[in-house]
């Protein structure tokens, strides 16, 4: 990642991932230069303002940019085979406490595994499920089933909620807000408090 910042307090950035490439900010003639740079040393193709990048959509309107991973959630749930799951209202049951059980029944490690990868991944843009990735996340090492169960409750909440994202406000003020909060020794398992953190930055949350 690049930036470059001019006198005004304008910023062009430049983002590279193996062959693709985004050029944005809001210092359009630097933006412009940094195209034909591109273009003089490379074979580049400009497809225009961003729509689809690394499974995350892009979406414009009057009031701002959603950025939404709605197409890689239909295909995990049509991988998983819970596209047709009856969907639920919460990612998870508050009032259910994980924990690894002595003589719990191991499930697919590998899979497991990366039914998580793939939850952490979309979590980038659904702040909604972090909390509760972030504690199935935990027993990556020896899942069992009541920790693949809490997996599918995540699926089937995002099977009602698939276009689900973060909105940047035009106009917003660029200060980012912090909020945080922790519970008291909330684990059962170590007795562990679990801080968590709230962030604002031109109307996105997450």
């Amino acid at each position: 990642m690049f930036f470059k910042h001019s006198s005004d307090d304008k910023v062009a950035v430049l983002i590279v991932y193996a062959d693709d490439i985004i050029v944005t900010g809001d210092f359009e003639d630097e933006i412009e230069r940094l195209k034909c740079s591109l273009a003089s040393e490379f074979v580049i193709r400009d497809l225009g303002q961003m729509k689809y990048f690394l499974g995350m959509e892009v979406a414009r309107s009057k009031c701002g940019i959603v950025i939404s991973q709605r197409k890689y959630v239909l295909d995990l749930l049509a991988e998983t085979g819970m596209s047709g799951c009856k969907p639920s209202d919460t990612p998870m049951d508050p009032n259910q406490k994980l924990k690894e059980e002595e003589n719990g029944e191991q499930v697919d490690k590998g899979r497991y595994q990366r039914l998580v990868g793939r939850l952490i991944y979309l979590s980038h843009t659904r702040p909604d499920i972090a909390f509760v990735v972030s504690v199935v996340s935990q027993y990556m090492h020896s899942p069992q089933e009541a920790h693949l169960y809490a997996v599918y409750r995540i699926l089937r909440y995002l099977k009602g909620t698939p276009g689900l994202g973060l909105c940047f406000k035009k106009n917003e003020q660029r200060g980012i807000e912090v909020y945080t909060d922790a519970d008291w020794a909330g684990s059962i398992m170590d007795r562990r408090s679990t801080s968590g953190f709230l962030y604002v930055y031109v109307g996105a949350i997450w």
